[in-house]
């Protein structure tokens, strides 16, 4: 069980670590063999994979230190604190990151393809029709069907709306001291963010084989698959830091008044949700 921290000190200072050069020379090594798999280099997508490797295994052993140093009673109210605004910044980098996918999105819709279809271009597309998922001005997309709300975009919707009911009951859970329960609502919030990538990917499926809409299917396409991809790599991430949480849980970390763990993946949960609702509104039914 952990420690109530009463005896941590004013402000915590690691000794010297190994884990950020390592961090940084993997990182370093993921890119080279990613800017080389683009470019067709035999050798590249091994050299990408490595890195890849390399970076899980840094991310496991300097979490773990992390870990360990908080369950000795070495994290006093400071670094709770620090934690927090680290949380805070760097979910505000997340919605930086999708404003700029929105903004594209908005770009394209709004001013791009109107701009496209006034009477000064006429001349040169008179066929252009600026509806929203169209094949583009000089007609050099494949045809392709727009994706829908119905049915698996609103099943999605409700699937992580009831998980972050469910994740809530579990905080709510752990801050009353109820570890079973805590453990129990966790794990179906983690069951609902599975469910809702399998059905991602079928909707990929489907859109590849059916709708023959792919990611190069124009504008549509490139921010469509941008957009609700990179949102289901950030509900994944969400899932193995709740994953990780649950483990930790059961291991008997956390107290009711100390568990900046399982509040900062649940802080990441909620913004997944929000990104998905306005993905709903302004990809599926606008």
């Amino acid at each position: 069980m952990s420690s109530q921290h009463a005896k941590a000190p004013h402000y915590f200072v690691p000794g010297p670590s190994r884990w950020p050069m390592l961090a940084g020379i993997s990182m370093l090594v993921t890119m080279i063999g990613a800017s080389a798999w683009v470019n067709g280099a035999s050798w590249a997508p091994y050299v990408n994979i490595f890195g890849i490797l390399m970076v899980l295994v840094v991310l496991y052993y300097w979490f773990g230190d992390a870990i360990k140093e908080s369950e000795s009673g070495l994290y006093g109210e400071n670094i709770d604190l620090s934690y927090r605004w680290s949380m805070s910044w760097f979910i505000f980098s997340e919605v930086m990151f999708f404003a700029a996918f929105f903004g594209a999105l908005f770009y394209a819709r709004s001013i791009t393809m109107p701009w496209l279809a006034d009477l000064d271009h006429k001349v040169i597309w008179p066929n252009f029709a600026a509806h929203w998922g169209n094949v583009g001005p000089a007609g050099t997309v494949e045809s392709f069907n727009t994706m829908g709300p119905f049915p698996i975009p609103t099943i999605n919707t409700l699937l992580l709306l009831t998980s972050g009911v469910t994740l809530t009951i579990s905080h709510h859970a752990l801050r009353a001291g109820h570890r079973t329960q805590t453990a129990v609502w966790l794990f179906l919030t983690i069951l609902l963010g599975a469910i809702f990538m399998g059905f991602q990917a079928y909707e990929y499926i489907h859109a590849y084989t059916e709708l023959n809409l792919k990611l190069t299917s124009g504008i549509y396409g490139s921010t469509f698959f941008m957009l609700t991809g990179f949102h289901g790599f950030h509900v994944t991430m969400g899932a193995i830091m709740l994953s990780v949480v649950l483990y930790r849980l059961l291991r008997g970390h956390f107290t009711p008044t100390h568990h900046f763990a399982f509040e900062g993946a649940a802080w990441y949960w909620h913004f997944v949700d929000v990104v998905w609702l306005g993905l709903y509104v302004v990809v599926y039914w606008l």
